[in-house]
């Protein structure tokens, strides 16, 4: 996953607000990574709507 590229959020591993679930099967552009936690990494991603949220890479997958 790079800055820049269109990603689709396909899935969402953890329960989250309603505002988030709206995002499911939305396309937006990964604006850069953050640190999670638990040590892992997420990635910020901008929608049309100019609303960003992060994700982990398990939840979105690029789209062509």
């Amino acid at each position: 996953m790079e800055i820049g590229q269109k990603v689709k959020v396909f899935r969402l591993r953890d329960r989250v607000s309603a505002p988030i679930v709206k995002k499911l099967g939305q396309v937006g552009i990964i604006l850069g990574y953050k640190v999670t936690d638990g040590g892992g990494i997420g990635v910020v991603v901008q929608f049309d709507d100019n609303t960003s949220t992060w994700f982990f890479e398990d939840e979105i997958k690029p789209v062509q």
